[in-house]
């Protein structure tokens, strides 16, 4: 291996564990990140850490992205497992909801309260849109496929916006299915985080997955997305 092989695999090594103890930080501190604590958690000095991390922000930026990824991954794998416009659906939905209660403290980063002072920077804008993307997909497959009958157009200027994006995205697609689209990845990403933040509490305690899934059978019928 050469040294610039060795040099490169070191610093990746070591950027994957300052990201881990930062996860670990997410538990405790929330996105009150501290990059001399994530430091002292790896008996390193604070500037040893800013070689790899100019700032708490470019930390924060990291873990959002890996954060999206994950989720979105995980996501798609379930999806392309099963066969079906409505169980790809629901299997991505379910995947989603898996992950995030495996992960409560990354789910809250990136779908909770907005971090004070922070600003998302573009880097994030794909890895945030794979689930919503891999609904709409889904459902602009079946569309094309004839199995969505033809839906009462939205009306107001939300539709124009719409519009546009059907126009920029999904040329073939009515305006209905990208805010069905929408509208479904909303509805899942609240109920994963009215289950993750304690909302159903004393009201669905025994069996929240099925909850969950009456929810997302519910955007599925919206969208016109049948068994």
């Amino acid at each position: 291996m050469s040294a610039a092989n060795l040099r490169a695999r070191v610093r990746a090594e070591m950027t994957d564990e300052i990201k881990a103890v930062a996860r670990r930080h997410l538990a405790t501190d929330g996105a009150n990140l501290s990059l001399r604590a994530v430091a002292r958690d790896l008996g390193m000095a604070s500037s040893a850490v800013y070689r790899y991390f100019a700032s708490r922000d470019e930390l924060l930026t990291a873990l959002i992205i890996d954060a999206y990824d994950a989720v979105g991954a995980a996501a798609e794998e379930a999806a392309a497992s099963v066969e079906g416009a409505l169980e790809k659906w629901l299997a991505a939905g379910h995947a989603a909801r898996d992950w995030a209660l495996a992960n409560p403290h990354e789910w809250a980063l990136i779908y909770g309260s907005p971090v004070p002072g922070y600003q998302a920077p573009q880097d994030t804008i794909v890895p945030a849109s794979r689930v919503l993307l891999l609904l709409g997909e889904t459902l602009a497959t079946a569309y094309r496929a004839g199995e969505v009958p033809s839906r009462e157009l939205p009306a107001g200027r939300y539709a124009e916006e719409l519009g546009v994006v059907a126009a920029n995205y999904y040329p073939d697609l009515p305006a209905r299915a990208i805010a069905d689209a929408i509208s479904g990845f909303f509805q899942l990403c609240g109920a994963i985080s009215a289950e993750l933040f304690g909302q159903l509490n004393n009201s669905v305690d025994e069996d929240r997955r099925g909850f969950f899934e009456f929810q997302m059978r519910g955007a599925a019928a919206q969208a016109g997305l049948t068994a």
